[in-house]
C-alpha cells in the first residue's frame, strides 16, 4: 500500500466526528432521507437534527434588500451561498467602486458558491503551481473556482433565520491580495463553526490583483477609488451585513472580522479605513505579514503606468481598459511583476498589488507610526504559526530535509542580512532542532512574528481595547510530519473543521480536542471580545512587559516573553 493510500485509509472520519457534524456533507447525504442523517451537538450539548430533506425551498427562504433567496439546511444549519452583494465588476463597472446589485423578482436560488474574481491561478495559461506537487495538493486540496467579473458574492451559515441576535463571524480569505476565494479550502466552510458556537458565519469573494488594486487615479477622476476597489468591495459586504444579517438571525451590532495571511492583511487595512468605521466590533488576524505597511502611492502609480504600457493604452484611450478581456489585464500584470523583480531593472519594485495609501480611502499606513485611531475601541486577537512558509520548499521536493547547516545559512542570508548567526543561535536555544531544516523552517515564520508583536504593542499602547496574542505550535502528522505547523494549518481548528480537513490535520482525537479549544476561543471572542473559556488556561490581555502568549498545542499554555530573543535577532528594517 502506498503512503498516500495509507494516509487516506487512516484519515477516514470517525463516528464521533460525524455525530458532531464535523464531516462534510456528501452527495449521498444530500439525497438520503432525513431518517438516515446523523444528529449533531453544539458546545452546550443542544441537539440538532436534520428532520427534513437537505434542500427545501419553502423552509429556507429569506428576504434581503435586493429580493428573496432560498438556501438549504444541513444538520440544523441553514446555508445560503453565492448571494450577490454588489453588481458585476466588469465592463463600465471595472475599476469603479462596487455598485448596488440590481433587485430581482421571485425567489433566487442561493445554494452554491458564486463566481470567483479572475486571477492568475484561474487562468488556463497560469494554473496554480501547487497542483504539480503531489504532497502539497494532497494536504490543501484547493478549489480554485470559476472566474467571472460578476464575483461580488457572499455566503451565510446560520442556526436559524429568526430574531436570535447571534454574533456574526465575517471571514476574509487569504491569498495575499492577488488570489484565493471563499471556498478555496474546505477549512473555510462555516457549517460546523456556526453549529458549535450558535453564531452566524459569513464569507465573501471580492476583487483581487490588478482588477482590485490598479491605481488609475492619474487617468481620470472616475478612477479616484480604483487603487482600493478590492477593499471597497469588502466594505460593501460589511454594509450588506449591517442591512441584512438580522434576517439571518445575526446581530449587526456584534460583527467580528477575521482572516488569515492575506485575509489578515485585509483585516489590518480595514482597521484603518474611515469608511469601515462602525461596521465591525472585533477583529482577529491570523498569520498577518502585510499589515503594518500598505502599498506606496508613488510605486502604485509606476505600476499602473507599466501596466498601461503593456496593454497599449494611454490617457487618450483609457476607456479601452474597461473593454478588453480581463485575461489580458491579468497577463499584463504578470509581465509587469516579472519586470519589477528583475535584477537591475529600471522598474524594480513595480507589479505588487494591495491597498494603496495616500488615497481617498486609505489616508496613511494603517499601523505606522501608531495603531489606527478609527478602530481604537475594537478588541484584537492576533497570532502566527511556528513554521510559517517553512514547508513551502520541501513539500514538492523532500530532499530539502537533508540540507546541511551551511545550506540553511545560505538560504536565509538574504532574509536576515548580517544577522544569520544571531537568528540561528536564537532558534537553536529556544527549540528542539533535530536537523538543520527544522531551523530553516522556524526562521521563515520570524518576520511575521515580528510584525505580530509590533501590532500587538501598538494596539496595547492605545489603551482603549484589549489585545490577545497567540502562537500555534501543533505539528501536523501528515506527509511524514514534514509539514510541521505550516502557514494556514490553524484554519481548520478555528473553524472546527479538523475532521473535514483530515488531509491537513491527520484527524483523530488530539486534533479534535485542539479544534474544540481554538474554535471556542474565537467564538467567545466574537461574542464577548474576550477569547477565554473553561477549556483553556487563563489567557491574559497582552502587555509589553511580559508578552503573555497563548500557545496552541496538544497541551495549551500561556508563556511569557515567548521568543523574545528570536524576535530581536530577526528584527530588520523592512517595508511590506
Amino acid at each position: 500500500m502506498t503512503l498516500k493510500n495509507e494516509m487516506i485509509e487512516k484519515l477516514q472520519p470517525t463516528r464521533r466526528a460525524v455525530l458532531q457534524g464535523a464531516a462534510a456533507v456528501t452527495a449521498a447525504a444530500v439525497l438520503a432521507p432525513a431518517s438516515t442523517q446523523a444528529q449533531s451537538h453544539d458546545a452546550e450539548g443542544m441537539r440538532y437534527s436534520s428532520d427534513q430533506p437537505i434542500a427545501t425551498i419553502h423552509k429556507n427562504v429569506v428576504e434581503i434588500d435586493s429580493g428573496k433567496i432560498n438556501g438549504y439546511e444541513s444538520g440544523g444549519i441553514h446555508t445560503f451561498k453565492g448571494i450577490p452583494y454588489g453588481d458585476t465588476t466588469g465592463g463600465a463597472n471595472r475599476f469603479m467602486p462596487p455598485q448596488k446589485v440590481k433587485p430581482w423578482t421571485g425567489v433566487r436560488p442561493a445554494m452554491h458558491w458564486g463566481w470567483v474574481c479572475p486571477q492568475d491561478i484561474t487562468s488556463t495559461r497560469t494554473r496554480r503551481a501547487g497542483w504539480s506537487h503531489d504532497d502539497e495538493a494532497f494536504m490543501w486540496q484547493w478549489s480554485d473556482g470559476e472566474p467571472n467579473e460578476d464575483c461580488l458574492r457572499i455566503n451565510v451559515w446560520t442556526p436559524a433565520t429568526d430574531a436570535g441576535k447571534r454574533p456574526v463571524m465575517f471571514w476574509i480569505h487569504g491569498g495575499q491580495f492577488i488570489n484565493g476565494n471563499s471556498n478555496e479550502m474546505a477549512a473555510y466552510d462555516g457549517e460546523n463553526l456556526s453549529r458549535r458556537g450558535d453564531v452566524v458565519v459569513v464569507s465573501i469573494n471580492h476583487r483581487l490583483g490588478p482588477l482590485g488594486f490598479l491605481n488609475l487615479s492619474e487617468y481620470g477622476e472616475q478612477y479616484a477609488h480604483s487603487a482600493n476597489a478590492g477593499m471597497l468591495d469588502i466594505i460593501a459586504a460589511l454594509e450588506w451585513v449591517k442591512t441584512n444579517i438580522g434576517n439571518f438571525g445575526g446581530d449587526a451590532g456584534k460583527v467580528m472580522i477575521f482572516g488569515q495571511s492575506g485575509g489578515a492583511g485585509k483585516t489590518a487595512a480595514l482597521l484603518g479605513m474611515p469608511a469601515s468605521t462602525g461596521l465591525f466590533h472585533r477583529a482577529a488576524m491570523q498569520s498577518c505579514g502585510t499589515g503594518i505597511h500598505q502599498f506606496d502611492h508613488a510605486l502604485s502609480l509606476r505600476t499602473a503606468a507599466a501596466m498601461l504600457k503593456e496593454l497599449g493604452i494611454d490617457k487618450a484611450n483609457i476607456e479601452k481598459i474597461q473593454e478588453i478581456p480581463h485575461e489580458d489585464i491579468l497577463e499584463a500584470g504578470l509581465r509587469v511583476r516579472k519586470l519589477g523583480s528583475a535584477p537591475g531593472s529600471a522598474q524594480r519594485g513595480v507589479g505588487g498589488w494591495g491597498p494603496v495609501v495616500e488615497t481617498p480611502d486609505l489616508p496613511r499606513h494603517v499601523w505606522d507610526p501608531a495603531a489606527p485611531e478609527s478602530s481604537a475601541t475594537v478588541p484584537l486577537l492576533i497570532g502566527t504559526t511556528l513554521n510559517e512558509f517553512g514547508n513551502s520548499v520541501q513539500l514538492g521536493d523532500s530532499s530539502a530535509e537533508a540540507w546541511t547547516m551551511d545550506e540553511v545559512k545560505k538560504q536565509i542570508s538574504g532574509q536576515f542580512p548580517g544577522k544569520v548567526d544571531a537568528v540561528v543561535d536564537a532558534i537553536s536555544k529556544a527549540h528542539t532542532i533535530n536537523k538543520p531544516f527544522d531551523l530553516y523552517s522556524i526562521s521563515q515564520g520570524l518576520p511575521r512574528r515580528v510584525d505580530t508583536v509590533t501590532m500587538a504593542r501598538l494596539k496595547m499602547e492605545q489603551g482603549k481595547a484589549p489585545v490577545y496574542i497567540y502562537k500555534f505550535l501543533w505539528q501536523s502528522p501528515v506527509v511524514d510530519g514534514r509539514a510541521r505547523a505550516p502557514h494556514t494549518i490553524e484554519i481548520p481548528f478555528v473553524f472546527y473543521n479538523s475532521e473535514r480537513c483530515a488531509s491537513m490535520t491527520g484527524g483523530g482525537a488530539e486534533a479534535m480536542v485542539l479544534s474544540e479549544r481554538m474554535s471556542d476561543a474565537w467564538i467567545n471572542f466574537a461574542r464577548h471580545g474576550d477569547p477565554n473559556h473553561p477549556g483553556l488556561p487563563k489567557w491574559p490581555v497582552y502587555s509589553d512587559a511580559t508578552r503573555p502568549t497563548m500557545t496552541f498545542d496538544a497541551h495549551c499554555e500561556v508563556k511569557t516573553n515567548l521568543d523574545d530573543a528570536e524576535i530581536e535577532a530577526a528584527r530588520v528594517e523592512r517595508r511590506s
